[in-house]
């Protein structure tokens, strides 16, 4: 992942999900394999020299929210289900400043042999 924004991060990826997203009609029913990247940018100097959990974002917690939030409901595009995701952990963690997510559907519905299709966004607190 690119790095448009600056300052200190959580990292999470290769997330694995089971959806049913897609434009597709059989990809409503057969559902696929997704994969999710997360980049959260917050400060995280206090936590750095508290060691105390309570001084930063556990990434445990951000793992449950984006997969509750990619298993919320059905969408046609990934590009809708990054920014639900988005959407999601700024509502959940005020000290998340930005993020960046990637969602790979490596079994998308085009004849390739090996790859994956994939969007990514760059999403700004302030900026939404």
């Amino acid at each position: 992942m690119t790095r448009d924004f600056d300052g200190d991060r959580i990292i999470l990826r290769d997330l694995g999900f089971f959806g049913y997203h897609g434009v597709m009609p059989e990809e409503a029913v057969l559902g696929q394999r997704f994969f999710v990247d997360l980049v959260c940018g917050a400060d995280l100097g206090e936590a750095g020299r508290s060691d105390e959990l309570g001084h930063s974002i556990s990434y445990a917690e951000i793992y449950e929210v984006a997969k509750a939030a990619f298993e919320e409901r059905r969408f046609k595009l990934i590009e809708a289900v990054g920014q639900h995701i988005v959407d999601r952990l700024f509502e959940t963690f005020p000290a998340i400043r930005w993020i960046e997510v990637r969602v790979k559907k490596p079994s998308a519905p085009i004849a390739m042999v090996a790859g994956e299709a994939a969007i990514e966004l760059h999403r700004h607190r302030d900026a939404r």
